[in-house]
């Protein structure tokens, strides 16, 4: 196939590391080792605009996006189509659908580019709508009804929409979304197998052997449901004192959940260790027994893919893409959203016959390779201009 010229536009950038930039690198990896150009246009704060800005990346600094902190509003993003003539660019792909989204959505229109959006994220969820909108009810439900409208005027406005997973292109389609494509995103199983050691993540954080070591990896907010994992988790430290709950993540939650621990009275079998490198992240995975994922946010849920991968059953919600991703006495187990009796349930059944589940987890992980998944972007890629060529 000719070479490409691709511009991912987005709203949240390094160092930013939530689901939307774990995707745009492991594409962006991927594409370029097939011999395309990936250029990025992005937003953020002027330190990380110097930092992260280089030949192929153009930053635009922007304000912090309130109802949901990751993202930022850049200011006047509009002259990047200057830049995009230059490169002779072939597509856009529109990762997020705010400020630099919206600014790829206009320029591929006006210079008749193909135009592909991703919905990464439910930023009209109930739990980011009550926690990060406008405090005002008022507000709030005007503010919740506006984005809805505008995430269906951005999303029918593009040529193809990418959805991580079939939930979601489900919902999609529903909201009148017409045009979607299902592409999950990918991880790189060069990183995340099941032969990565996790020894040394157990000796810095002082576990035993013996020890049996439920992880948490993500955001700290509440659209996470954290609290559904430590309620568990009380359940289980009373009936067996071996069992200690990582869990790794910042976020605006984080002192919330560090206090619901302390009056559960976890003590030291919960430990938050904050945010991990992602070099070190894969050895973190690997001193886990499982990975436990409450969420009921998830449009993909990548951290669930990256743990299977290095051989980690994962115990999560039943709810949207998570439950997609789990098969019950196969490479996890699921159980029903918010109900942490049910949780910790789930959770001792995997911990007390872990091996069963283990090389189904590992094949359920490496069928999101960055190979793989390439392979079904590319081919949106490919039709898309196939139908430009022949209008």
């Amino acid at each position: 196939m000719e070479k490409l010229r691709i511009a991912f536009y987005t709203d949240t950038y390094l160092p930013n590391v939530d689901g939307v930039v774990t995707s745009i690198i492991n594409f962006r990896k991927e594409l370029e080792r097939r011999g395309h150009d990936v250029y990025v246009f992005g937003s953020g704060s002027p330190y990380n605009k110097r930092k992260y800005s280089n030949d192929k990346t153009f930053l635009y600094t922007g304000l912090s996006f309130k109802p949901y902190p990751q993202y930022s509003i850049a200011i006047f993003p509009y002259n990047s189509s200057l830049k995009l003539r230059s490169i002779g660019i072939d597509i856009i792909h529109s990762q997020t659908p705010f400020a630099m989204g919206f600014s790829g959505l206009m320029a591929g229109k006006m210079s008749q580019y193909p135009v592909v959006g991703s919905f990464h994220t439910f930023v009209n969820n109930k739990y980011i709508v009550e926690h990060y909108y406008p405090k005002s009810r008022p507000v709030r439900k005007f503010a919740s009804a506006y984005m809805k409208k505008y995430l269906r005027f951005f999303y029918r406005r593009c040529d193809a929409v990418i959805a991580p997973s079939m939930t979601v292109e489900r919902m999609l389609k529903a909201g009148g979304i017409g045009n979607v494509n299902v592409v999950p995103n990918c991880i790189d199983t060069e990183r995340f197998n099941d032969k990565v050691d996790g020894t040394g993540i157990r000796k810095e954080y002082r576990i035993k052997d013996r020890d049996k070591v439920v992880l948490y990896v993500g955001r700290l907010s509440r659209e996470k449901r954290v609290e559904t994992l430590l309620r568990a988790a009380k359940l289980l430290v009373k009936n067996d004192n071996r069992i200690k709950i990582l869990i790794a993540g910042r976020g605006p939650s984080e002192q919330y959940y560090k206090d619901m621990a302390h009056r559960l009275g976890l003590g030291h079998s919960a430990r938050f260790i904050g945010f991990v490198d992602q070099k070190k992240l894969p050895e973190v995975y690997a001193a886990s027994d499982l990975l436990c994922m409450p969420s009921t946010f998830e449009t993909q849920g990548i951290v669930s893919i990256e743990a299977m991968a290095t051989g980690k059953p994962v115990v999560g919600a039943d709810f949207l893409s998570t439950k997609e991703m789990i098969r019950n006495n196969f490479n996890g187990e699921k159980f029903a959203a918010g109900d942490y009796r049910q949780c910790a349930r789930k959770i001792d059944k995997v911990l007390n016959n872990t091996k069963p589940y283990i090389k189904n987890a590992i094949s359920t992980g490496r069928s999101f390779s960055s190979e793989k998944m390439t392979d079904k972007l590319v081919e949106v890629y490919k039709l898309l201009l196939y139908k430009q060529a022949i209008d």
